[in-house]
């Protein structure tokens, strides 16, 4: 027996979890009215990232950036610790490339602040080991916590 009234539909929260479905109704369908996290952090590194590069892009030099979910790590990896970022650096007509690894940093921190102090510490190191420079020439700022 059912207790809905006649010609109105019968809504399901079995769970008490509300309602199902996009908290924002997406504009155009298909795309996400709201950014996902990986480009929230894409965008957050890109800002960094370019602090960092239009004040040493001289000496640096050609120089790709790229962000990658997480690094693929060898079954015979012994260490305990997971990398946050690789420098390969390039060679002829290849350029350098600095990759973020986006889900270990993450994983590191709480806040946006903590995120953003992460990504501003691990771009300095990269660039600092690819100059051959101390992290604190490379920006005054740098704390090694």
């Amino acid at each position: 027996m059912s207790t809905t009234p006649p010609g109105r539909r019968r809504i399901r929260d079995r769970h008490g979890r509300g309602m199902r479905g996009p908290g924002v109704m997406p504009r155009v369908p298909g795309v996400p009215e709201l950014p996902t996290a990986r480009e929230r952090f894409d965008e957050l590194a890109l800002d960094l990232i370019r602090e960092v590069d239009e004040k040493w892009s001289k000496r640096l030099g050609m120089v790709e950036y790229a962000v990658e979910d997480a690094p693929q790590v060898p079954d015979d990896w012994t260490v305990d610790s997971v990398p946050l970022s690789s420098l390969v650096r390039g060679a002829g007509t290849r350029p350098t490339r600095i990759v973020l690894f986006r889900r270990p940093i993450e994983h590191r921190c709480e806040t946006r602040s903590d995120l953003e102090a992460m990504i501003h510490t691990v771009v300095v190191e990269q660039v600092a080991e690819l100059l051959n420079v101390e992290p604190s020439v490379i920006d005054p700022r740098y704390e090694r916590d």
